[in-house]
């Protein structure tokens, strides 16, 4: 088996299985961080039980929560294993309200998700493609209608499905070297799980009908310039560039208070499908949310007493 010191840390500490804009910025990063400098090896697996890892971190970095795809065989394609790991992983982090947010990233170098498992599509039965599909996009929903924020950290190839769960996610960073696209329309299909959804509600309509029409593949610093991702970083000699940005970004949300970030998210999510007066009266429904929290009141009191404020999610 195949040793990739680069992405070995998820399996060390606290680790468990689970059933358009000039804006744009290029980061150099060293290679050192959390997923390369913790000692020991990571050893890929064949068992499908690894196919997922989560890990919940700890000390200053606690609420952040790192979801690792592990499937170097298939390029972290997604199979119906994946999925159900998948859900299972969502549905966990949704129930806990410690977690602040979530970085979606490989384990496997160079790939961040290829889409779908075709040597395992190849052998379902036509009845059974249907449902897989379906079953797939509500993984995907599920994971855009999580309530904290969540990053897709994309340091290799995001193709397909892989692309349509990062577009899911609130923030997209990619290295410089990766390569995103949906390219379904090569083998006469279209993107199922929310493709043809998200990608034009990102990039505007024009732009998206452009790569999907073609099925083209664009670099992370193109995929940058047309908004597709947040944020572009030079790749690393280790390959976790993106997740690397990833985390230094989950470290600005972490310290922010918990609910007061929900109800941002939640007011955004809601207010940009519907008209800006409707989008105003679910903003005054989200603030008042907050505003019977001790938070609030920690965050007054830490104003007027020049402190760090300690916010609990209360």
């Amino acid at each position: 088996m195949a040793v990739q010191a680069g992405h070995r840390a998820l399996l060390q500490g606290v680790c468990r299985l689970v059933g358009a804009s000039s804006g744009c910025r290029t980061h150099v990063c060293s290679g050192t961080g959390w997923l390369s400098s913790l000692p020991g090896t990571r050893h890929y697996s064949s068992d499908p039980k690894e196919d997922l890892l989560v890990r919940h971190l700890e000390g200053e970095d606690s609420g952040i929560v790192v979801v690792g795809i592990n499937r170097p065989k298939a390029k972290n394609a997604i199979s119906k294993n994946l999925v159900n790991m998948m859900l299972e992983a969502v549905e966990d982090i949704r129930k806990n309200s410690k977690v602040r947010s979530v970085i979606i990233c490989s384990l496997v170098p160079g790939i961040f998700c290829a889409g779908a498992d075709l040597k395992e599509r190849a052998k379902m039965q036509q009845s059974e493609v249907g449902p897989f599909v379906s079953k797939a996009r509500a993984l995907i929903t599920e994971l855009g209608n999580l309530p904290v924020p969540t990053i897709a950290a994309i340091d290799g190839a995001a193709l397909g499905g892989g692309l349509e769960m990062a577009l899911a996610c609130d923030i997209r960073i990619t290295s410089n070297t990766a390569k995103l696209g949906l390219v379904e329309t090569k083998l006469a299909i279209i993107p199922g799980a929310g493709g043809t959804q998200r990608l034009p509600r990102a990039i505007g309509v024009s732009l998206a009908k452009e790569l999907i029409f073609a099925a083209r593949v664009v670099d992370g610093a193109e995929a940058c310039r047309l908004g597709l991702a947040n944020h572009s970083v030079e790749q690393n000699k280790v390959g976790d560039a993106a997740y690397l940005r990833a985390l230094e970004l989950a470290r600005e949300i972490n310290p922010q208070g918990p609910i007061a970030v929900r109800m941002a998210k939640l007011a955004i999510n809601q207010g940009i499908e519907v008209d800006l007066l409707t989008g105003l009266a679910i903003e005054e429904a989200c603030y008042a949310q907050v505003i019977p929290t001790k938070d609030r009141l920690e965050g007054l009191a830490a104003f007027r007493e020049k402190r760090r404020p300690q916010f609990k999610g209360e």
